[in-house]
């Protein structure tokens, strides 16, 4: 079992883009492989996993004790609209900014801060009203913005062998995260006695998680500088089709999954679903994900390409919409279910990031672009669903924008999952 940890760093001295090779190790991140203790790769692994666990609890918390929110510090809609939408933005400018953190302070040390900005911005956002709730929230997701942009460079570099099973993984963890966040919520408040100790509590698992990652990073040995003849050819990702397909690739899923969160509950309810039925309906999209992660991210990535598993999971989730959208009350379970298959692809999505790029610096690049990027396009998407709805009145031309955002997915993931590298 190997250990790594990548020494990064970079000349301060002229201002270039997150996405240039410049910004590299003296050209590119350079790792060294030496033997360690079984027990630190594992402890590495299960510090990934934790780190995962926190990644979506700050957000998913909040939906079920919004309402206790707002009447208790007498918010208005706005605000509550407010208080949603961050995230997304945040993902976006925060995830825009963590290659040029990580090659400033290291990988290790990144995600170490993030966590800790993580577990700050959970506490504050419950010990004042509501303009302090905005910002704790917005402390929060920047920490999760930064781990969800260079988690994928510690799977790139430490399980070089195992990126496929690690990413599934990975996003298996995130996901049961997410579905604990709103589930856990409830219980939490009733037992701590109020909705700001429930949210306050998931700042324990933050911190659990930051302690066991300094742990596990403490084992790994320094990088040696990169020779001269390794530096990067100083081109921008910004100018690769292949690094804008995987971008778009990305953002097109996030927008459809955001969409999904944000409406489907209410176009249940619209179509008879009781309200508790369509939030079960929901979690179990979620929960759907867990199985293919940890199945389905593994056999693709050991392919020469994703794009056949990109495209299958997405016709289950493109017939699933066709069904909500013209007959949601024949059977919301299968529709569901099927919607669930195809947001499941957001595995694949990741383990595309790790596999278009040859060193752990262009995984950081690419991973910034793909999500900084793509995290701005799934903020409007609810805004879009949303327009549309008022301003035809009904359901189906908010659908048909979605299935041709789908169509857009499968094409853009289809060319991103070729064996090629930015």
């Amino acid at each position: 079992m190997y250990v790594i940890l990548a020494d990064v760093r970079v000349d301060s001295r002229e201002p270039v883009s997150p996405f240039d090779d410049r910004l590299e190790l003296e050209g590119s991140i350079e790792t060294e492989w030496r033997p360690g203790v079984i027990t630190g790769g594992v402890l590495l692994g299960v510090a990934v996993i934790l780190v995962a666990l926190n990644l979506r609890p700050a957000i998913t918390s909040v939906g079920p004790m919004l309402g206790e929110m707002r009447d208790d510090l007498g918010a208005t809609a706005t605000w509550a609209g407010v208080l949603t939408t961050l995230p997304g933005l945040c993902f976006a400018a925060a995830g825009l900014a963590a290659p040029l953190l990580a090659r400033r302070f290291g990988v290790g040390a990144a995600i170490a801060s993030a966590l800790s900005v993580l577990a700050v911005g959970l506490v504050l956002r419950v010990i004042d009203g509501p303009y302090v709730v905005l910002g704790g929230t917005l402390v929060a997701t920047a920490g999760i913005a930064l781990a969800n942009v260079l988690i994928p460079v510690v799977i790139k570099d430490s399980f070089p062998a195992r990126v496929g099973m690690m990413t599934g993984v990975y996003t298996a963890a995130l996901q049961g995260g997410g579905a604990l966040g709103s589930a856990l919520t409830p219980p939490l408040e009733n037992a701590f006695g109020g909705w700001r100790q429930g949210l306050g509590a998931w700042s324990v698992l933050a911190v659990l998680a930051l302690l066991v990652w300094i742990l596990a990073a403490r084992g790994a040995g320094r990088a040696p500088v990169a020779e001269a003849g390794k530096q990067g050819s100083g081109r921008s990702l910004l100018r690769s089709p292949l690094a804008w397909m995987v971008t778009l690739f990305f953002g097109t899923q996030a927008f459809l999954a955001y969409v999904v969160m944000g409406w489907l509950p209410e176009v249940m309810i619209d179509a008879g679903v009781s309200k508790g039925d369509s939030g079960l309906l929901l979690g179990l999209m979620s929960l759907i994900a867990v199985p293919i992660s940890l199945v389905v991210a593994p056999m693709a990535a050991r392919q020469n390409s994703q794009s056949p598993w990109i495209v299958g999971l997405g016709v289950f989730g493109f017939v699933g919409m066709v069904g909500m959208m013209v007959a949601p009350a024949f059977s919301p379970l299968l529709w569901c279910v099927l919607i669930g298959l195809g947001m499941s692809v957001f595995s694949l999505a990741l383990t595309v990031i790790a596999l278009r790029a040859r060193t752990g610096a262009d995984t950081a690049r690419l991973s910034g672009m793909a999500q900084g990027i793509g995290y701005l396009m799934a903020a409007v998407g609810p805004f879009l669903f949303g327009l549309l709805h008022d301003l035809t009145g009904g359901w189906t031309v908010p659908w048909i924008m979605m299935l041709v955002v789908f169509v857009a997915q499968m094409t853009f993931g289809a060319l991103a999952g070729r064996r090629r590298f930015v």
